[in-house]
């Protein structure tokens, strides 16, 4: 008898081949399709063992991924291959995940806010948001709300920071004259006690500022009582300015002179009464007050006789006319020749505020020269004109201007002064010489031409 060993996998594998069979059909004990010869069981071919062993290890594979591959469509042919049919939608295809439609299935697909969302953005291009209506169903609603007013609260100026304020706001005005914007800045400025500070502020500035400046300040005191001062505000400053020219005199000499100006101005504009200096009659101690007051009524008593109080000041700077200016020019300059006080006439070139206009100084003085008759005015121009480029009073460019405007003039100059060439060029050596001009501007110097009959020779 021929028996055959098997171990025991060999066992679990003929095993599934055994119920392979039965799912075909066959039957293991009956209808086996084996070899036997007298009761006894033939040796299988290494073949079929082999096969039934493929069968049974794709059979397990396929119930191992059954449960994970079920969706994928992996089936198994008849000879235990697997085989990929038609491919089966996941549950949660990899198409999805970057989707950033809402899931839960609410929405329209409509854009976030509809389009006004995002980081930084306000809301939709050109929307006007409206005033928000009140909600009376408000628990917190409550109906003192709709009579309230809500302004913005400005704190009323100190001592200390009053100065600070007003002081740069009077500076600007002297160099722009405009007195609305003034009264715009000051308007919006809590000054409450502080009101009658603001004319002693602005005239004590004035006091030792230029005429012209003394000038913008009257025109300001006008301009700002009423919309911005009283009456009342301006006697307290003026009584203030009166109490305090003792020290005042200390800066400026001539205060009580000026702050009379200043009250007799302010009389005459009708912003002070006319009773204001008759109140002080018999109460005044103190000599500046005193002199400060009778001042102000002498003025005012001229002003009765003709004289006008709105150009007391005078004009300063450009607003002259120009003809004017050189007439004052040339009043300074015979002035100089009489006294001889250079200090005297750099303090009246400056008075008259025109530094663009020096130039026409230094060309009626070069006129001077040429048509004296001594050396006197040529040493003593010379001397000015020394003093005031060391000065910078008049700048290097209005000397040369001066100059040049002399050049060009020479030949009319030469026919009522025969001398004329003659006496310039020594003047402009001369004035090289101590340093008033360039080499540049004393070559430029025309010289006398030859008469014509002189061209024979």
């Amino acid at each position: 008898m021929i028996q055959i060993c098997m171990c025991p996998t060999e066992e679990a594998d003929l095993s599934d081949f055994a119920s392979a069979e039965e799912d075909n059909g066959g039957s293991v004990s009956g209808g086996r399709n084996l070899n036997e010869t007298n009761g006894n069981w033939l040796s299988l071919s290494s073949n079929n063992i082999q096969e039934a062993r493929l069968k049974a290890k794709a059979k397990r594979r396929l119930r191992k991924t059954s449960s994970r591959d079920s969706g994928r469509g992996d089936s198994l042919s008849d000879n235990g291959d697997a085989v990929r049919g038609a491919p089966v939608t996941p549950a949660s295809p990899k198409s999805k995940l970057m989707d950033r439609k809402s899931r839960c299935g609410k929405g329209r697909g409509l854009p976030k806010k509809g389009g006004a969302g995002g980081k930084g953005v306000w809301g939709r291009s050109g929307e006007v948001y409206e005033p928000q209506e009140v909600d009376k169903k408000d628990p917190n609603y409550d109906d003192a709300q709709e009579n309230c007013v809500y302004e913005t609260l400005v704190l009323p100026l100190d001592e200390r920071d009053f100065e600070k304020t007003v002081t740069p706001i009077v500076q600007e005005y002297f160099e722009h004259a405009d007195t609305k914007e003034v009264a715009e800045q000051l308007s919006e400025l809590n000054l409450g006690p502080m009101r009658s500070e603001v004319p002693l502020l602005a005239v004590s500035l004035a006091l030792e500022a230029k005429t012209s400046q003394r000038e913008l300040t009257s025109r300001l005191l006008a301009d700002l009582c009423g919309p911005v001062l009283t009456c009342g505000n301006l006697e307290s400053a003026f009584d203030k300015l009166l109490w305090e020219l003792p020290d005042l005199v200390l800066d400026t000499p001539g205060a009580p002179q000026l702050v009379g100006q200043f009250i007799a101005r302010a009389v005459s504009d009708q912003i002070l009464s006319e009773s204001y200096i008759d109140g002080y009659k018999g109460r005044v101690n103190c000599e500046y007050t005193r002199a400060a007051l009778d001042r102000a009524a002498v003025l005012l008593k001229m002003s009765l006789g003709g004289l006008r109080m709105d150009n007391q000041w005078g004009a300063g700077g450009g607003q002259k006319p120009i003809t004017q200016l050189i007439k004052e020019m040339n009043l300074l300059l015979k002035e100089y020749m009489l006294s001889g006080d250079g200090a005297e006439a750099e303090r009246c070139l400056r008075d008259l505020e025109v530094p663009h206009f020096h130039h026409e100084f230094v060309y009626e003085a070069i006129v001077m020269v040429l048509e004296s008759k001594g050396d006197k005015m040529f040493e003593m121009i010379l001397q000015l004109l020394k003093s005031l480029s060391a000065s910078s009073v008049i700048t290097v460019d209005q000397i040369g201007r001066g100059y040049e405007r002399v050049y060009m003039d020479i030949a009319d100059i030469n026919i009522d002064v025969p001398r004329a060439y003659f006496i310039l060029e020594q003047f402009v050596d001369k004035s090289f010489s101590l340093g008033i001009i360039n080499v540049k501007l004393r070559d430029y110097c025309p010289t006398c031409p030859l008469p014509p009959f002189l061209y024979f020779w």
